[in-house]
């Protein structure tokens, strides 16, 4: 930044410079100039060591919320893989939230979005993610996007990623925030998920952000063989717990409970 000193000698010889260049009378004028031009200077320099120093704080913040679900996975006894972390480190998580949340947005907790819906703890995305082994060439089926921030996360590791949200304002608010280049593999939708989503299927993966009484049938059927589903099975007033089903290559299936959670509850469901 410059000094007072420094500005001074600065409009000295800009005004000297003036004077013999076009007298007297025109000095003033360009005097003025001069000195908004400076001011304008000196602004646009404060304002980009401003936003400089503000992404560096968020890129502190979210390389915090790795570590931090680097120790949940490890007194868990789990492994997250090291492209779901590197994906999370990178992804602004706080375009994902409400204006009056972004301070927290690397927090370790849920977030409210709106409509009784909420963010998922960043361990809980990270976990999930990882639980359904997204490989480069898949198609994932996301249920309950909320604000997009899980299938932004989904969307590098994913070839193909289709997400459907009951709620109309926050399905077109996801879909609008992730309609841009980096997210162009994603796809959303407004209906009910307990469905799935037929003209897709099947998916290699499938992640549920939603706690079902059960597990819906319509996903099961819609899971490819040798596939995962990662899903939050409990009522609203009941014990939860996480939940990996896995179809085999004959078509059959195997699940096995892995922690207990908390979720909102799955919307929607058997009125077909």
């Amino acid at each position: 930044m410059f000094g007072v000193r420094s500005e001074q000698r600065l409009l000295q010889k800009a005004a000297a410079f003036v004077l013999n260049a076009v007298g007297q009378e025109r000095f003033m004028s360009a005097l003025a100039q001069c000195r908004a031009l400076l001011a304008a200077f000196v602004a646009s320099a404060a304002a980009f060591v401003s936003t400089s120093a503000s992404t560096q704080d968020r890129a502190a913040e979210r390389a915090a919320m790795i570590e931090t679900i680097k120790g949940h996975a490890r007194s868990g006894a789990h492994s997250i893989d090291p492209a779901v972390l590197k994906t999370m480190g990178t992804l602004p998580r706080e375009r994902f939230v409400p204006e009056a949340q972004r301070g927290a947005a690397y927090h370790d907790r849920p977030l409210p979005i709106g409509h009784g819906q909420t963010i998922s703890q960043p361990f809980i995305v990270a976990l999930m993610t990882d639980l359904i082994n997204v490989r480069p060439g898949d198609t994932v089926l996301e249920i309950g996007t909320g604000s997009g921030y899980q299938a932004a996360v989904l969307s590098p590791l994913a070839a193909k990623v289709y997400s459907i949200e009951i709620i109309p304002e926050l399905g077109k608010r996801a879909a609008a925030r992730l309609a841009v280049p980096r997210f162009d593999n994603v796809e959303v939708k407004v209906d009910d998920g307990y469905y799935g989503w037929p003209e897709h299927a099947p998916f290699d993966g499938i992640v549920v952000t939603a706690a079902a009484s059960h597990i819906p049938p319509p996903l099961v059927e819609q899971l490819a063989e040798g596939g995962r589903m990662v899903i939050p099975v409990g009522g609203p007033f009941a014990t939860q717990f996480l939940m990996l089903v896995e179809k085999r290559r004959d078509g059959g299936i195997t699940t096995r409970q892995l922690l207990p959670v908390s979720f909102v509850p799955l919307r929607g469901g058997p009125s077909r």
